[in-house]
């Protein structure tokens, strides 16, 4: 049930959607898209700024060193990943060099969204509570899926191993967790069909913002 809270910023509501890996955040992200409703992918932004921003640039080489970019300027998102896998303070380093970018980029392309009269906009982030930046939305959408189904989607999606997979699970927050501070939850399990939750959530949230208006 849709609830306001006071952290309604504005008339237009910015809500977030995320999931662990392997939950099809992204997918589900697409059906919003579909209905009209823009969408900010922070992760494939995130990746964007690394290159566009020469300040960031110089920050993460002075950080990881000139390895972290190929010789044609590209982020060398393999041995970026290979470092930082081990060396949870060299992790939490970078993401506070790359985190407060992407909000501020995310904040410009949200008052763009305003100004055009959008009631709601999404953004799609796989760290959205590990960075923190869903303090700065009114309502967060959580996707859901079972362990066992998301192992054998990244399987075939990405051909990790289970191992593989497993590394990165752990290194992001248990769904449990999301879930318990999640205003909107949809599952994506294979036996509750997303169209339908989709469309309840975004009638709801058009419904919340005509009544910020009034």
């Amino acid at each position: 049930m849709f609830t306001f809270s006071n952290k309604l910023k504005g008339f237009m509501l910015k809500v977030g959607i995320t999931g662990g890996i392997g939950t099809g955040k992204s997918f589900v992200a697409g059906i919003f898209r579909v209905l009209g409703i823009p969408v900010y992918e922070a992760d494939r932004r995130a990746k964007e700024i690394t290159e566009e921003s020469p300040g960031l640039k110089k920050q993460i080489i002075d950080l990881l060193g000139t390895q972290a970019y190929t010789p044609e300027g590209k982020y060398n998102r393999v041995f970026v990943s290979r470092a930082i896998f081990t060396d949870a303070r060299l992790k939490q380093a970078l993401e506070s060099l790359i985190h407060p970018e992407v909000r501020k980029d995310g904040e410009a392309w949200f008052r763009r969204q305003e100004e055009e009269g959008h009631p709601y906009c999404l953004k799609e982030a796989a760290l959205l509570y590990e960075s923190g930046s869903d303090r700065d939305l009114d309502q967060i959408i959580v996707v859901d899926a079972p362990l066992e189904l998301r192992i054998r989607r990244l399987i075939k999606r990405d051909g990790l191993s289970e191992n593989e997979i497993m590394n990165r699970v752990n290194q992001q927050w248990a769904q449990e967790i999301k879930k318990e501070k999640a205003d909107f939850i949809i599952h994506n399990d294979g036996r509750h069909p997303v169209i339908p939750q989709v469309l309840a959530i975004h009638h709801q949230l058009v419904r919340g913002a005509s009544v910020s208006l009034g």
